[in-house]
């Protein structure tokens, strides 16, 4: 019993308060450490010396954590990455960090990207690049751009059609006359849109194929923006005043020494088979040519029964009905 009270009076202690006597002050701690001394410096032996990283080094860093396998670090890396660009834009200073080839290398497979938010990044990332900085490398996003234009999922697809906007709006010329650009690219439209020879005839079962009418008509306007950059006629105003002033002589750069290096080339006197989907187009003519052989007909009658239909799709297509009748009518020599 003795014991049982005395471990009862310890127990009971742990939550007694202390009476404090009037006029004296409070028991300090056992940790409590005097702060009211004064110096005139705090000198440690040890200190440390840190210096901040250089903005190149932080656009450095980012553009190593693009390819990071989290999806966060991907997405805050990209805005960074936006983020300087832009701002280097509105100081007018057009020179990166890193080579336009390095940058580009790394946001190609960001388009293609399981995350929505990542390919949002990206898209935004690529409008913040002058057309300079994109010019050069079409060629390397144009693959990853289709592969996206022709995905299983709906939002990747979204993400592609919207870069590929981009560059028709930015570098059309560098677009459509790359390797490839032309034809594989056509190719991709015929895919989302069902208007493959082998599916037109069946009209009414490829319909469903084609999706929400806002997003066919997206596709539709894109494909009327396409088809416009190929076959546009680039002759200034003053060229056709020029050729007007030398009338009777319409004709006469027809038979002058060419100034392209190879002038004959459209013949293929020499050279291997043609790979038409990989092929270099940088004239009108060719690319016109290669729409008469593989994609008027596809065009024309997947276009029909879309202006019968109201609302966006009708809109839209009204829209690719007038590119071709100005750009398509005449077939080249």
């Amino acid at each position: 019993m003795g014991s049982s009270a005395k471990k009862k009076r310890e127990k009971k202690k742990d939550f007694q308060k202390p009476k404090l006597k009037v006029g004296k002050d409070r028991p300090k701690a056992a940790n409590h450490t005097d702060t009211k001394f004064r110096a005139k410096a705090i000198v440690l032996n040890q200190q440390l010396n840190v210096d901040a990283p250089s903005t190149i080094n932080q656009f450095q860093h980012h553009l190593s954590l693009v390819s990071s396998k989290s999806e966060s670090q991907r997405r805050e890396a990209l805005a960074f990455l936006t983020t300087y660009i832009s701002s280097a834009k509105s100081r007018k200073d057009s020179n990166l960090p890193v080579t336009g080839a390095a940058l580009i290398e790394k946001l190609c497979p960001c388009i293609l990207d399981s995350n929505n938010a990542v390919r949002l990044q990206v898209v935004k990332l690529l409008h913040s690049l002058s057309a300079s900085d994109l010019q050069d490398h079409v060629p390397r996003l144009l693959p990853h751009v289709r592969a996206g234009m022709t995905s299983m999922s709906k939002d990747v697809r979204a993400s592609g059609l919207d870069i590929l906007s981009l560059l028709i709006a930015t570098v059309p010329e560098e677009l459509v006359s790359g390797p490839g650009g032309w034809y594989s690219t056509l190719e991709c439209f015929m895919i989302m849109l069902a208007w493959r020879s082998s599916e037109i005839k069946k009209w009414t079962m490829s319909k469903p194929a084609m999706g929400e009418p806002k997003t066919t008509a997206r596709i539709i306007v894109a494909l009327s923006e396409f088809l416009e950059a190929g076959l546009a006629d680039k002759r200034t105003k003053d060229e056709e005043n020029r050729a007007a002033a030398n009338f009777p002589y319409w004709d006469l750069d027809h038979h002058r020494i060419s100034t392209k290096s190879n002038a004959y080339d459209y013949l293929n006197l020499y050279g291997t088979i043609r790979d038409e989907k990989t092929e270099m187009l940088e004239d009108r003519e060719d690319r016109l040519r290669v729409y008469d052989e593989h994609f008027r007909y596809q065009i024309e009658t997947g276009v029909a029964p879309c202006r019968k239909e109201g609302g966006e799709i009708g809109r839209a297509s009204g829209l690719l009905s007038k590119v071709l009748e100005r750009y398509t009518t005449q077939s080249p020599p």
